[in-house]
């Protein structure tokens, strides 16, 4: 059993709501105590074209999580013959957090995505899950949030919250240890899920 997977912690992720989509954010250090076990660890993950997930916690469990859903959305899909929609996907993640609230995934989520409207929730390790406009998870949370309270507007566009989530990302990156190295960022509108080249807004 690797437990050095099992055991990186530490990380600040972001998740915006706007006008027309979501923006999904966080940085890339896998922390250890104050080791830094990994400075590119992928902590944003594309679920499906329409549907994306930031994970903060215990890496081990969130890859897992992350497979069980594009697998079991692709299921969905080939079964009803079409995508599924984010509150569907979220309720799925739920119940499966739920399910195994007995010996939990030790992770805290953000499901974002574009169905027939920007739609954003939080979940945590026993399968709570909440809508949300504006939310930053992980050990850097309270320094990203310096910077969201101030800055974000829901009624922006994507383009313009991207430099929310980045600044908000860079504020957490240098005070808190545990996040750092380099950011992933993404948006999701009805064109889809794309990630975004932050060196044009640095």
């Amino acid at each position: 059993m690797d437990m050095s997977a099992e055991t990186k912690k530490g990380t600040t992720t972001i998740g915006l709501l706007c006008s027309d989509g979501v923006v999904l954010a966080a940085e890339t250090r896998a922390t250890m105590g104050n080791l830094i076990a990994n400075k590119h660890v992928e902590k944003v993950f594309k679920i499906q074209d329409h549907i994306g997930l930031t994970t903060a916690g215990a890496v081990a469990d969130a890859q897992k999580l992350v497979r069980i859903m594009q697998v079991e959305t692709n299921l969905y899909q080939i079964e009803r013959k079409g995508p599924i929609e984010v509150e569907a996907a979220v309720t799925l993640l739920s119940n499966i957090l739920h399910a195994n609230k007995f010996f939990p995934y030790y992770v805290q989520l953000l499901m974002g995505g574009y169905d027939t409207k920007p739609r954003l929730y939080s979940l945590d390790a026993i399968g709570s899950s909440l809508p949300e406009k504006v939310v930053a998870t992980g050990s850097g949370s309270p320094f990203a949030y310096g910077v969201l309270e101030q800055s974000y507007k829901e009624n922006k566009s994507v383009k313009e919250n991207v430099k929310v989530a980045v600044h908000a990302l860079k504020a957490a990156m240098e005070r808190d240890a545990m996040s750092g190295n380099g950011m992933n960022v993404v948006t999701i509108t009805k064109e889809g899920y794309k990630k975004v080249d932050i060196s044009k807004i640095i």
